[in-house]
């Protein structure tokens, strides 16, 4: 049997409800928690429960919760081992965890090369297919031809949708499902802010 050495003390670098269940389930361990809180968050019920608290900047999340050299001081002069970021923030920034790792400072959480891996959607998809993971239809290879990807969108659209997307759109501007599918769909998915 294996014994795992649990970490002493653990910075969440998150609030709220996220925060309170990490100091929750830490607390259970018997591992200390240091809570990290904006100057508005001063008062919240996570920096209450948790063992320490530090101020780590405004209001302003950009200037507190995702000032990364701020969050990697409070876990210094804690003498944190680790940091657990919850969800948000900085839970998915390759950047935090390589700057966690050269801190000496564990980063609870996937390493930094596979938060980049799976943050392009084309890397994820081609190293689940290496994996034998089955993926959703649709390529494995990025499209710059906007042509390309209308002809894609079309394929993959199944007569449920179409019959939906009509009825919706005939609602609004009458326009045809072709209309649609160009303006709509092909536009937005080309600037990411919608996929189909």
């Amino acid at each position: 049997m294996i014994a795992l050495k649990l970490f002493s003390k653990i910075l969440v670098a998150n609030r709220g409800e996220i925060a309170l269940r990490i100091i929750r389930a830490c607390r259970e361990l018997g591992i200390k928690t240091v809570a990290i809180f904006s100057e508005a968050d001063r008062d919240a019920l996570h920096t209450r429960f948790a063992d320490e608290g530090i101020c780590i900047g405004p209001a302003n999340p950009l200037h507190s919760y995702l000032n990364i050299p701020a969050v990697i001081s409070a876990a210094e002069v804690s003498d944190c081992e680790a940091i657990h970021p919850g969800y948000g923030f900085l839970a998915e920034n390759p950047e935090f965890a390589e700057i966690c790792e050269a801190s000496g400072i564990t980063f609870i959480g996937p390493r930094s090369e596979h938060i980049k891996l799976m943050g392009n959607k084309i890397q994820a998809r081609n190293c689940a297919v290496r994996a034998g993971i089955p993926i959703p239809p649709g390529g494995v290879e990025g499209v710059s031809d906007p042509e390309e990807a209308l002809q894609g969108a079309k394929q993959r659209i199944s007569g449920d949708h179409k019959s939906r997307i009509r009825g919706w759109w005939s609602r609004y501007q009458g326009r045809t499902l072709r209309g649609f599918l160009q303006d709509f769909i092909l536009h937005g998915a080309i600037r990411g802010k919608l996929l189909v």
